[in-house]
């Protein structure tokens, strides 16, 4: 697919991960709408970094817990040519112990809303269209300690693998599973820095690669239903 002048939505789209892809994304000419929820700060200045809406960039605000609200973001955007499924929370707690609420909210965020999100645009009617969801190098292999979430993350992996194949050849739809890019909100002071020491490649992915990882799944017409890990080896 041709980028210039095609219209993607990233969800999560104001911060961390999800700006990187916003910003590499505007650098190759699309128009880039920013989802955001509780960033709106974030999401204007970035809005009015890569050009504002002279240059047919704009932001949507949508609370992604909601599935109400969420099965109208799509079409509320209007037509969009790539979806990018970057928003997902993330609540580490032994499968065992973790609170129930904060299960179904992980899954709502991290697996229901970009399924809900994939269906609305799987119903546009459109002659091609990207999908790409951002996982988790963690689908990989079992982790006891950070119980729903990564579950969340295998589902979502799962239904990459569905829809790549039930929606070919109009909709591809892939995955980009990260490593230990930022420490989670809140947790500034992890041993993040001692996981990279133990990954093959002994280094943290950055901002940039995941952001050209996307581009480059949009671009290759002949890549779908792959999940492509940037983490350094840290799946092996």
């Amino acid at each position: 697919m041709l980028i210039r002048n095609k219209t993607v939505l990233v969800t999560g789209g104001a911060v961390r991960i999800g700006r990187a892809i916003c910003a590499g994304f505007a650098d190759t000419g699309a128009k880039v709408i920013i989802h955001y929820n509780k960033s709106g700060k974030e999401a204007a200045e970035l809005l009015k970094m890569i050009g504002g809406e002279k240059a047919g960039h704009r932001t949507v605000k949508c609370d992604l817990s909601n599935l109400a609200a969420t099965g109208k973001l799509i079409v509320s955007t209007g037509k969009i040519d790539i979806l990018v499924n970057n928003a997902s929370i993330y609540f580490p707690c032994a499968l065992g112990k973790e609170n129930i609420a904060q299960a179904k909210r992980q899954f709502k965020i991290n697996f229901h809303a970009p399924l809900l999100l994939m269906r609305k645009f799987h119903e546009q009617e459109i002659s091609e269209g990207c999908i790409i969801n951002l996982l988790d190098q963690r689908i990989a292999k079992t982790s006891p300690d950070d119980g729903s979430y990564t579950l969340s993350k295998k589902a979502l992996a799962k239904a990459t693998f569905t829809a790549a194949l039930r929606w070919a050849p109009r909709i591809r739809v892939n995955g980009i599973a990260p490593g230990a890019v930022l420490p989670p909100r809140g947790m500034e002071n992890s041993k993040m820095k001692i996981q990279i020491s133990m990954t093959p490649m002994k280094k943290a992915p950055t901002l940039e690669q995941i952001s050209r990882t996307c581009i480059f799944l949009t671009e290759n017409d002949s890549v779908t239903g792959q999940i492509i890990y940037v983490d350094g080896g840290q799946h092996l």
